[in-house]
């Protein structure tokens, strides 16, 4: 996720209902084909079984209606405005009253182009954190909120020096520099500064392989320690590990792999097929082996080695058959941003969102930086909500993900 940050549109964004007219769906195996491709091996010893709940009653009582909507509550990470959080504000009301799980912060708003959205300085963002988790502290949950951001270095960071925060190394350059030392000091560097702010997640690292330097999401920004998986599963290690001595936890992006793409998921579809290969899977399933992955993103590329009719935030056969299956990760899948093009202007809002939650995606991110919905949390609780009245999705499914939540948080 780069939204604040103006992008040159470039490559194979296509939409998906044009890709489907030049690729032959036939011409790839479905979901339990695309599974057999990789290798079986078993889950993680760490990795506990999940038992699901009983499914709820078709009459659910006013208390278990509420208790369904915080849990869906909780599976939200949505971005808002504001350098402070006052009582009155929506997303304080969120927090409070609905049980909003988590939020992500921006520098700037694409919306209006304003360059402060949620950070002006290194004191105003420790009181803005601090006001958000008191109000968690008064909702209705136990649970602490997640406050993420995007701190990769380089190019893609919200905390800059001209915030008054220290400046960090791009990937690239630390997988050029070869020194895994340094990149674990980087990363402590980084984890030090979001810890003292009071940020407790960041959407980072990045371990696309660099397999298309023009690509202009991630080779052109420098997003990736580089195309070979050795390099990238080492140097991502050390940069998870550098968080982890100050607390702060890590998102391992982009799943299954966006470092091939010639487009901008910002804009629309990109279909990795002819170029994705199955070594981008690498880096995750030995982070995931090594236990570096803390939480694993997704990429909303169109990759039909995988899965011939969805993108995979979408894709039951990529994240639940191939991330959780075929690698054995049990710990919460992180939505990239639902309101981005390659699923917005395909898909809708509510269709996306159900497809995601069926397709095994634990927390969903909304940055309300494509556009910017106010209510965009009451809106998605009660699509949720709906969509387990229906019987679409069943409520263990919920329950599932918010089991996933709460270890997460510690709880």
């Amino acid at each position: 996720m780069v939204n604040g940050w103006p992008m040159t549109i470039g490559g194979n964004a296509v939409s998906r209902r044009r890709f489907l007219r030049h690729v032959g769906v036939g011409a790839i195996g479905l979901a339990a084909a695309a599974c057999a491709a990789i290798p079986p091996r078993p889950p993680p010893s760490t990795a506990p079984a999940i038992s699901h709940a009983p499914a709820a009653s078709q009459t659910p009582t006013p208390s278990a209606e509420r208790d369904l909507e915080t849990k869906i509550a909780q599976m939200l990470l949505v971005g808002f405005r504001g350098l402070t959080a006052p009582g009155g504000d929506p997303v304080v009301r969120d927090i409070t009253a609905l049980g909003l799980g988590g939020v992500v912060l921006f520098d700037r708003d694409q919306p209006t182009g304003e360059s402060v959205r949620n950070i002006e300085s290194p004191d105003q963002l420790r009181m803005l954190t601090a006001e958000l988790q008191e109000a968690a502290n008064r909702g209705p949950t136990d649970l602490p909120l997640l406050i993420a951001i995007d701190q990769e270095g380089g190019r893609v960071a919200r905390l800059r020096p001209d915030h008054g925060f220290p400046g960090s190394e791009p990937a690239a350059d630390l997988g050029t520099r070869g020194d895994p030392t340094h990149t674990a000091e980087a990363g402590a560097a980084t984890g030090r500064t979001l810890s003292n702010a009071g940020i407790t997640l960041n959407l980072a690292p990045v371990v696309d392989l660099d397999r298309n330097p023009a690509n202009p999401i991630i080779g052109a920004l420098g997003r990736s320690f580089g195309a070979d998986p050795e390099l990238v599963v080492e140097h991502a290690s050390a940069f998870v590990d550098g968080h982890r001595r100050h607390g702060v936890r890590t998102a391992l992006k982009h799943f299954p792999g966006h470092g091939s793409a010639g487009g901008d998921t910002h804009a629309g579809i990109v279909d990795v097929t002819e170029a994705w290969t199955e070594d981008e899977l690498e880096p995750f399933e030995r982070l995931v082996a090594s236990g570096h992955a803390d939480a694993v993103l997704t990429a909303h590329v169109f990759n039909s080695t995988l899965d011939r009719d969805y993108p995979a935030t979408l894709s039951r056969a990529t994240i639940t058959g191939v991330l959780r299956q075929q690698l054995g990760f049990d710990g919460p899948v992180i939505s990239d941003d639902l309101q981005m093009g390659a699923i917005r202007d395909e898909y809708g809002y509510e269709e996306a969102v159900a497809l995601a939650i069926e397709a095994g995606v634990d927390i969903l991110t909304i940055a309300n930086q494509q556009v910017f919905e106010a209510d965009i949390v009451r809106r998605t609780i009660d699509i949720v909500a709906g969509h387990v009245a229906s019987g679409r999705i069943g409520e263990e499914r919920i329950d599932e993900a918010y089991r996933r939540i709460r270890k997460f948080k510690g709880s």
